[in-house]
């Protein structure tokens, strides 16, 4: 069975201009024709009865020579303007379509390019250079498109990579620490309990790691849609909560701890909340150095709450700033406390997106960051997830 035509837009496009063209020239030849059957009509002001002589000496009455001379123009016009207008409309019909293929060729290049990509051909772009019209715009948008996917492909193969690689290292540390143990014959108790302390270890951080990727991934599964669970609650308990956690840790390091804890009411997922605020105060102690300070506000201010986490620490370039919320990026330094996961603030981020907020980071001149969240306050509408940075 012969393929069926199909209603193309540049079949669509000829076929329009076909039929304004050929109604035009129709008009035209109407036209024409009324206006010669006008013209050729002197004998309606002579006095009936008037004779006309023919070039070749035969008499006639006025009003008959009239009427054959008129029909005789007439049909000379019609058939000559039809003939014209038959030709014109075939060759602007043909026009037509070649000029609407013309202008319709970037769209054949962004369907070719489209059914061409894949994970091998994500580099490939349109590259229109015509005129800058619509066509050219939606060239460069779908050259655009193609950009952003090709990052978010990049970012999830280096997110896969890190994970596997921050999962493999506690594994590879606890299969060596076991099968060096169970090769020693003269391995005692005090050396079995060693290795098990190790892999005890190993398997808390391969947890925490898991942990960490189940938050990412339930946080960001509820970006731009309900939350799967809203109540009320408050952020300085759980900022509160968090201090608590790290007490001991900011005890060891020596921090000077600046605390302004007022009520910040919100509605949201209590979980992710709490994770958020701890995550900020584990940062701002293991990126900190020894006698550092570390400050941490709530509050609200109308219609939306914050939270304020500062620490003093190692400089930070602001180029670095926002890579920082990337997964698996831990600044470029070492911290004071025990190394993480890599993915504080990336889950940050992900739940102020999850619960219509923001993040603003600012770099410190002299070393650190001050990150500051924003959340709607109860009975605030949500906006757009947005993270800023300023240095």
């Amino acid at each position: 069975m012969s393929r069926r035509l199909r209603p193309t837009l540049r079949l669509r496009l000829t076929v329009l201009n076909g039929v304004l063209l050929i109604g035009a020239g129709a008009i035209l030849v109407l036209l024409a024709w009324l206006l010669v059957r006008d013209a050729l009509r002197p004998t309606d002001e002579l006095v009936p009865g008037t004779i006309v002589l023919l070039s070749d000496g035969r008499e006639m009455d006025a009003a008959q020579w009239q009427r054959q001379l008129v029909d005789a123009a007439s049909g000379e016009l019609l058939a000559k303007g039809l003939v014209a207008l038959l030709a014109i409309s075939v060759v602007g019909v043909a026009g037509a379509y070649a000029v609407a293929g013309r202008a319709l060729r970037p769209l054949h290049q962004v369907t070719a390019t489209a059914q061409r990509l894949g994970e091998a051909t994500l580099d490939q772009r349109i590259g229109y250079s015509g005129a800058d019209d619509e066509v050219a715009e939606l060239a460069k948008t779908f050259d655009a498109m193609l950009d952003r996917i090709a990052s978010a492909f990049e970012a999830q193969k280096r997110f896969v990579a890190n994970a596997s690689h921050e999962l493999r290292t506690p594994l590879a540390v606890m299969r060596t620490e076991i099968d060096v143990t169970l090769s020693d014959d003269d391995a005692d108790a005090a050396e079995y309990r060693r290795m098990a302390t190790v892999v005890r270890d190993a398997s808390e951080r391969a947890n925490g790691l898991v942990d960490a990727l189940l938050v990412l991934a339930r946080s960001e599964a509820q970006a731009g849609r309900q939350l799967g669970r809203r109540t009320e609650c408050d952020l300085a308990a759980g900022t509160a909560n968090a201090l608590s956690a790290m007490r001991r840790e900011v005890e060891r390091i020596g921090l000077r701890v600046q605390t302004s804890l007022e009520s910040a009411p919100v509605v949201g997922d209590p979980g992710l909340l709490d994770r958020l605020a701890g995550n900020l105060i584990e940062n701002a102690v293991r990126y900190n150095h020894l006698h550092g300070r570390l400050w941490v506000r709530t509050g609200t201010d109308g219609d939306r709450s914050w939270l304020v986490v500062g620490n003093t620490g190692f400089e930070v370039d602001q180029a670095d700033v926002p890579g920082l919320f990337e997964p698996f990026r831990r600044g470029g330094r070492e911290r004071t406390g025990a190394r993480g996961s890599g993915l504080g603030l990336s889950i940050v981020r992900a739940v102020c997106t999850a619960h219509g907020g923001t993040v603003r980071v600012i770099a410190q001149s002299g070393g650190g960051l001050e990150v500051t969240v924003t959340l709607p306050a109860v009975d605030a509408p949500a906006l757009p997830g947005t993270v800023s940075t300023v240095g």
